[in-house]
């Protein structure tokens, strides 16, 4: 078998901090694979196979060595910059490779036919080649101070994408004689004078950087047949709240008042419903807990209502692009009694939610911090839907 003469350098090493994510964005997980697997899905569904290089974070290499396990691929560490990893996967290409492709992870859905299409367009005019999609919304240059100075022609405009293809000989040259960062690799190559060429692109080719795109990927995958996929593009979470009864405090349940009640212990206003719905939403969205968006530690968060938190993660919620199709709120406590407010409850926290709630209670027989009537437990369950 003969040895590849294209390479594909595969730069999965960025933060992804706009995503919001612990973890690099390569490695976060749409419907149960990594963003990196699903972009090596096509990498490796181009023919005649490239050679493969994988450039992942210092701290993840075991897990994107995992990744590429049973495949060609080389794994490499990358660099500070974008440009710095990129620089450390060309130094790991074949002898034979006289074409190199370089692509974001973070495009995950890019298709092996664009892959193709790059290639052919490199080989046949030795040139630089990127894929670009038109700019469809309105561009306007501003500045800061004084708000817009020009509107721009968008008809002359494109959106670039990857993979991005060069001669290797030319881009690898460029590399190495670059001064200063550049946006893109097509920059780097530009920048020393030669030529780049650009084709139609995919609108799959998007790249996943904020919670909306990751939503969006995710809606993709789940009704496209791809392997892995899930039925539907619906998420579910749960959430469960505790606080023992103080009746030195007021007491403020369901984001509703309630006079000669004991009130909840607590950093802020104690509404455990509230809370409980809050870590329900934002565990369905993927976005922490109360814990760590509310912490106890930060005294803004002192006395603040529980409905200000519910209000905040909805708008996480839907920002991360969830709808909220319902939340059900189950209440285990003596006191106080639900039944005769449970109407005004479920319109309140519906109003503060903007879908359905619904609120239920019981009792744990005597059993326990509630049983006793020393507390108030709330679980709570929501259903999301991709938008």
């Amino acid at each position: 078998m003969s040895s590849p003469t294209v390479a594909v350098i595969v730069v999965a090493a960025g933060s992804g901090n706009r995503l919001g994510r612990a973890r690099p964005k390569a490695f976060v997980t749409i419907v149960g694979r990594t963003i990196l697997e699903r972009s090596l899905d096509e990498v490796f569904a181009v023919v005649p196979p490239p050679q493969v290089i994988v450039v992942a974070p210092e701290g993840e290499m075991d897990a994107a060595q995992r990744i590429t396990d049973g495949t060609a691929a080389t794994v490499v560490t990358g660099g500070a910059t974008r440009q710095q990893s990129v620089g450390r996967g060309l130094a790991e290409l074949d002898p034979d490779v006289t074409t190199v492709l370089v692509h974001d992870a973070a495009r995950a859905l890019t298709p092996a036919a664009l892959f193709q299409r790059v290639i052919d367009e490199v080989q046949l005019l030795g040139r630089g080649v990127v894929p670009g999609i038109p700019v469809v919304n309105t561009v306007k240059r501003v500045d800061e101070r004084d708000g817009v100075l020009e509107e721009l022609d968008r008809a002359g405009m494109r959106e670039i994408q990857t993979p991005q293809g060069f001669p290797r000989a030319a881009f690898v040259a460029a590399h190495e004689v670059a001064s200063q960062e550049y946006t893109d690799d097509a920059a780097v190559f530009a920048a020393a004078g030669h030529p780049v060429s650009i084709i139609e692109g995919d609108p799959l080719a998007f790249k996943i950087t904020t919670p909306w795109d990751l939503r969006h990927a995710e809606q993709l995958v789940s009704t496209s047949g791809v392997p892995g996929g899930a039925v539907t593009a619906t998420r579910t979470g749960i959430g469960v709240d505790v606080h023992a009864l103080d009746d030195t405090r007021p007491l403020w349940f369901c984001g509703v008042y309630w006079p000669d009640e004991p009130g909840l212990a607590g950093h802020s206003d104690g509404d455990a419903a509230c809370h409980a719905m809050c870590d329900a939403l934002l565990s369905a969205a993927g976005l922490g807990d109360v814990g760590s968006r509310f912490g106890t530690d930060d005294p803004r968060f002192a006395d603040a209502a529980g409905a200000e938190f519910l209000t905040e993660t909805v708008a996480l919620v839907t920002g991360a692009g969830y709808r909220i199709l319902n939340v059900a709120v189950q209440v285990v406590a003596n006191r106080p009694k639900i039944g005769p407010r449970r109407m005004e409850l479920e319109t309140v926290l519906t109003d503060l939610v903007g879908a359905p709630v619904t609120v239920g209670a019981t009792t744990s027989d005597g059993l326990g911090l509630t049983g006793r009537g020393e507390g108030i437990a709330v679980l709570a369950t929501c259903l999301l839907a991709a938008l």
